[in-house]
C-alpha cells in the first residue's frame, strides 16, 4: 500500500489536536518468544524502537543486505485480539506499507526499501498510537509522537 505525505500528515494533526506528548521512553520488552527479527526475517538487526505506551513496542530494523526496512509492532502481553498497526513511509520515494487489524501477539511485518533515506514509521495497540518522523537519517533530529484517542 502506498502512502501520501497528506496522509501522515493529517495523522500528525490528529495527534496534536488529541493532546500528543512527546516519548522518549525506553522500549518495552517484546511479546514472551517474539522478535523483530522472526517476524521480519533472517538479516533484519533493530535500528530503532518505540514504546506504545505500556502496552507494547513498534521497532523499526533494517536489512544491510538488500537494503529494506521493516516494521513491527509487538505486544507486551499477548491475548486476545486487538486493534493494532505497523507503518513505515519514505517520504523521498513516497512509497510506504502497512498492516492493521485485530492481533493476538504482533502487527506487520511492514516493509519499504529505504537505503540512506529518512524514513517515518510507527504503529498502534488499541487506543494508542505512536509515530516517528525523519527517523534513522544521520544528524537530523526525530520527531516522536504519541496519543490515545
Amino acid at each position: 500500500m502506498r502512502f501520501t505525505h497528506s496522509m501522515l500528515g493529517a495523522a500528525a494533526l490528529a495527534a496534536l489536536s488529541v493532546g500528543a506528548t512527546t516519548a522518549l521512553a525506553a522500549p518495552a520488552s517484546a511479546a514472551p518468544n517474539t522478535t523483530p527479527q522472526k517476524v521480519c526475517g533472517s538479516g533484519y538487526k533493530t535500528v530503532n524502537s518505540a514504546a506504545v505506551g505500556t502496552l507494547g513496542t513498534v521497532y523499526l530494523a533494517y536489512n544491510s543486505t538488500n537494503g529494506n526496512n521493516c516494521v513491527v509492532t509487538i505486544r507486551n502481553n499477548p491475548g486476545t485480539a486487538l486493534d493494532m498497526s505497523a507503518w513505515i513511509y519514505v517520504p523521498e520515494t513516497n512509497e510506504g506499507d502497512d498492516d492493521s487489524g485485530r492481533y493476538t501477539s504482533y502487527a506487520g511485518p511492514s516493509y519499504v526499501i529505504g537505503k540512506g533515506l529518512c524514513v517515518d514509521w510507527g504503529g498502534s495497540i488499541a487506543n494508542t498510537y505512536v509515530q516517528v518522523i525523519g527517523s534513522n537519517c544521520g544528524s537530523r533530529a526525530e520527531h516522536r509522537t504519541t496519543y490515545t484517542r
